[in-house]
């Protein structure tokens, strides 16, 4: 039968050793930085990303504008699976009116299923060329998600893998002390010379 002792170390007694009580602490530390610090620099990780993803979307909304445009021709090559949402695209000419009344053509990603005359969205930069739709609220919400996460995931494997570390180390002095005090207590024990 085992008997669990609370406690054991931190209170004085002579069998308490120097690496018991080291630890005893790192126990202590490695519970904190689990249970505290580690949630709370995934959340802070995730807040600066959040902030960090808002100001990229709104500069890329500055940056580009939306036009409904017709589909022309369809350029070829084939599928993939391109920028509207996972969705197979392929490369088309699509031509649309600018506020000026002139008429604008460039190449654009569609969806795999639209075909001559349709009428499809399309995101332009400031000279005219086809780029992907700026980032939407779910999109941030996952960029701060993922990076809050593997943030915390991070910091806990680090101070698993350091208390660990301290075990081993604590092992190594702990069975060097073992040595030490056998070396000096066989002697009596077994009636030999050292």
């Amino acid at each position: 039968m085992r008997t669990r002792i609370r406690g054991r170390y931190w209170r004085r007694n002579p069998l308490r050793r120097r690496s018991d009580v080291v630890e005893a602490w790192t126990k202590v530390l490695v519970a904190l930085l689990l249970f505290v610090a580690a949630p709370a620099l995934g959340a802070a990780t995730a807040w600066w990303g959040h902030g960090q993803a808002q100001a990229i979307v709104a500069e890329q909304r500055a940056e580009r504008h939306h036009v409904r445009a017709t589909v022309v021709d369809r350029t070829l090559g084939t599928l993939s699976t391109g920028e509207l949402g996972g969705q197979h695209t392929y490369r088309a000419t699509v031509h649309w009116k600018a506020p000026d009344g002139t008429e604008k053509s460039t190449t654009a990603r569609v969806p795999a299923d639209t075909r001559h005359g349709d009428t499809v969205d399309v995101w332009l930069d400031s000279r005219g060329q086809s780029v992907p739709p700026p980032s939407d609220s779910a999109e941030i919400w996952q960029h701060s998600a993922t990076i809050g996460s593997f943030t915390t995931i991070g910091t806990v494997l680090t101070a698993l893998l350091a208390h660990r570390a301290v075990r081993a180390v604590a092992m190594r002095h702990r069975m060097a002390e073992w040595d030490r005090d056998w070396a000096l207590t066989e002697p009596q024990w077994t009636h030999r010379r050292a």
